[in-house]
């Protein structure tokens, strides 16, 4: 039996660049058999975690320029 499942298409993405010429149900299978989750199948979590917060501070950094640079532009 099979079940649909709806993910973002980067998430699509990320996992049929993982599966090569496997099904995705192997991929997942496979995973989840050997201890792993579905964020490693995904590609998530690529960072250690002090990497990803100053991603994510850099991200939250650059958005706050962006919205400062509109207000200047607009006023």
């Amino acid at each position: 039996m099979s079940k649909n499942i709806a993910i973002s298409d980067d998430v699509y993405r990320r996992l049929k660049r993982e599966k090569g010429d496997r099904s995705f149900s192997e991929v997942i299978d496979e995973k989840l058999d050997s201890g792993g989750t579905l964020a490693e199948v995904s590609g998530q979590q690529v960072f250690d975690a002090e990497t990803a917060d100053q991603v994510s501070d850099e991200i939250e950094s650059l958005s706050r320029g962006t919205v400062e640079r509109i207000t200047d532009e607009t006023a």
